[in-house]
């Protein structure tokens, strides 16, 4: 299986530079991340997709129906792509980053969850959707720390824990690796 994992458009969390990882308390996209979700989906035309997948995230989903717009995919929302649990919601994003400092594979926030366990997390998503959809092209929107993970299942985590993804950004990967 082929999967594309777009990373959201900017929201107003990445704007006011603080954590969103509480799926109930609304954050959306932000006019320009509007914009960058309408520009990935222009460059998106080309490509076949069969299948899609979404956070439960307002601004995750706000990005998927842009991308999907003019399209017939069956799209499914699936928790396992949710933002990385931090406890933190609402914080400062620098809170969590002086955090981690010390150990950020390994570290896990009291009311939250490690890099590893994240990994593992998406680890799931991946098999699960693999088996089901053996030899499709999956689009999935998520979060950069989910998307980073899912890389980190590829490579190593030390190698992407402090990587980046751009917002409207994307990741193709095989899954299973060969």
């Amino acid at each position: 299986m082929k999967i594309t994992l777009i990373r959201h458009g900017e929201s107003e969390a990445n704007v006011g530079l603080f954590i969103n990882d509480d799926p109930k308390r609304p954050v959306h996209l932000t006019p320009r991340g509007k914009e960058q979700a309408e520009s990935l989906a222009q460059t998106l035309r080309a490509e076949t997709f069969t299948h899609a997948y979404v956070s439960e995230f307002p601004r995750a989903q706000e990005t998927m129906n842009i991308l999907l717009r003019g399209r017939s995919i069956p799209l499914r929302i699936d928790l396992r792509l949710n933002e990385r649990k931090s406890g933190l919601d609402g914080f400062p994003v620098q809170v969590f980053i002086n955090q981690i400092l010390h150990a950020p594979v390994h570290f896990k926030p009291a009311a939250g969850e490690s890099f590893l366990e994240q990994m593992e997390r998406l680890r799931g998503f991946l098999d699960e959707i693999a088996a089901l959809h053996p030899q499709a092209h999956v689009l999935a929107v998520s979060h950069e720390h989910p998307i980073l993970s899912a890389l980190g299942l590829t490579s190593s985590a030390e190698a992407v824990v402090h990587g980046s993804v751009p917002n409207c950004g994307r990741v193709d990967l095989v899954w299973p690796p060969a």
